[in-house]
């Protein structure tokens, strides 16, 4: 057996992490996205 798999650093379900990571990326991504809509209408 792996010694690595013995002791684990972390314990977390990556499903999770993914999820996470995912979200905040697309929360980012929207943010930048809206920022960018009420420049463009104010400067309109």
């Amino acid at each position: 057996m792996n010694e690595f798999e013995n002791d684990v650093q972390s314990k977390n379900n990556d499903v999770v992490d993914s999820i996470k990571g995912f979200g905040f990326s697309f929360v980012f991504f929207v943010l930048i996205f809206v920022i960018g809509v009420v420049i463009s209408v104010a400067g309109s």
